[in-house]
């Protein structure tokens, strides 16, 4: 039976119940700090922007400039306290990566000294990113080589935290590391694995974002081409043209016995990479980008989610893997594009609202893991899985529906900004 559809106001609504639950699960700290565990039940803290504290920063800095309530924009300000306490313990913060590390963290502290002009923020985000810098081996940072756990995401966030050189230093060894194929190049995500990843999160579209985004904003051309390059290997594994693209997870299949072939969210599918050739688009000014984007979102539209058509098929509400990732991309076809009909983001927002989880906490969204009994996951906080990923995209829907400012307050790293709003 389908959910009726909810009124925008109905969706606002859901994003204020969800905001309550994520500030009522914040956790003071030293010096008057807020930080979040990952789910409420967990002992520890947790810092990252994947997950944790810097992730759910930007949720409420855009919900303090969507309401106009300064108690949001009070309580960004304390989590900055904790974050640039970890940021500066190399022993509490062993990962400099973008998602996992000190690179977000670095971000989201910028963003509190650009959004609210906290100084202390932005210098303990200057001094995070010095850190970073000392830790660079030459060619990595650690095991992982791709947006979420390595250079490609250090050097983005390094770009949007304002230090162009590091941003470049992170990206100049894909030059060195890329694999020939028949249309393009390809990079090992990880050494040692025989497969080769296409996607944003861990894969080539990944780097291919960054090496555009960072080479173009230097003057780059080495690294704009060879982003070219990567998209032209992803484009030739397409298997749903001319009308569609979907290109598998992985060649061959990684960890096949835990990992679908194909998906459609931000992660590892054509919801991420419309992502990516928007990116490509406005760098190019090349229309083969847009007509790409419009082959992925046909195929996310045709793919049957957010409907749960077989166990673990669309078991995710979240950001990173499931409903909400599908929601930016909706949103920011609505906001670029005159006359996108509305009726997909409504299904996904009813979606959205039929999910949750509703008591006088407030609202949160449990994900399923269709593999063990019971499937229904702890509530998380964070941007990936939980309530920060999902109330940013609600409150963005809600502007947008009302014909308002469809810009993010905090530019996510790799989403690019729509045009500035011209509102009457």
């Amino acid at each position: 039976m389908t959910a009726p559809e909810v009124t925008v106001d109905e969706v606002e609504e859901l994003a204020v119940e969800g905001l309550r639950w994520l500030t009522g699960t914040a956790r003071e700290t030293p010096g008057g700090g807020l930080a979040w565990p990952t789910r409420p039940s967990d002992a520890e803290l947790n810092s990252s922007l994947y997950s944790g504290t810097a992730g759910i920063v930007p949720v409420l800095l855009e919900a303090w400039r969507h309401f106009g309530d300064d108690s949001y924009a009070d309580m960004a300000l304390r989590a900055g306290r904790s974050l640039a306490d970890s940021a500066a313990d190399l022993d509490e913060l062993a990962d400099d990566s973008l998602y996992f590390g000190r690179t977000g963290t670095a971000l989201a502290l910028r963003a509190l000294h650009d959004q609210l002009g906290d100084t202390s923020a932005g210098a303990a985000a200057d001094n995070a990113l010095r850190l970073v810098r000392s830790r660079f081996d030459g060619t990595r940072w650690g095991e992982l080589f791709e947006l979420m756990g390595g250079n490609a995401g250090i050097g983005l966030g390094a770009l949007l935290a304002g230090d162009a050189e590091l941003a470049v230093l992170a990206v100049e060894p894909y030059l060195r590391t890329a694999e020939r194929t028949p249309a393009g190049v390809h990079w090992a995500h990880r050494p040692g694995i025989d497969a080769r990843l296409h996607h944003i999160s861990h894969g080539t579209l990944g780097i291919v974002l960054a090496l555009a985004r960072i080479g173009d904003a230097t003057g780059r051309a080495d690294l704009v081409e060879l982003a070219l390059a990567g998209a032209a290997d992803v484009v030739a594994r397409d298997e749903a043209g001319p009308e569609g693209f979907l290109v598998p997870h992985s060649t061959p299949q990684f960890r096949p016995d835990v990992i679908a072939p194909v998906s459609y969210g931000w992660c590892h599918g054509p919801a991420g990479d419309a992502q990516v050739f928007r990116t490509l688009r406005d760098i190019t000014a090349d229309p083969v980008w847009s007509t790409l984007t419009d082959r992925c979102w046909h195929t996310v539209t045709h793919s049957g989610l957010p409907r749960r058509e077989h166990p673990g098929f669309w078991d995710n509400n979240g950001r990173c893997c499931g409903t909400a990732g599908v929601l930016a991309l909706a949103c920011d076809r609505l906001a670029e594009q005159t006359g996108e009909p509305h009726d997909f983001a409504h299904v996904l927002v009813t979606d959205l609202a039929a999910r949750a989880i509703r008591d006088n906490t407030g609202a949160r969204w449990s994900n399923v893991e269709h593999r063990v009994t019971p499937g229904d996951l702890e509530p998380c906080t964070g941007w990936a899985m939980g309530n920060a990923g999902i109330v940013r995209e609600l409150l963005r829907f809600v502007r947008v529906s009302r014909g308002g400012e469809p810009r993010y307050t905090f530019t996510w790293p790799d989403q690019v900004q729509v045009a500035s709003f011209q509102g009457a």
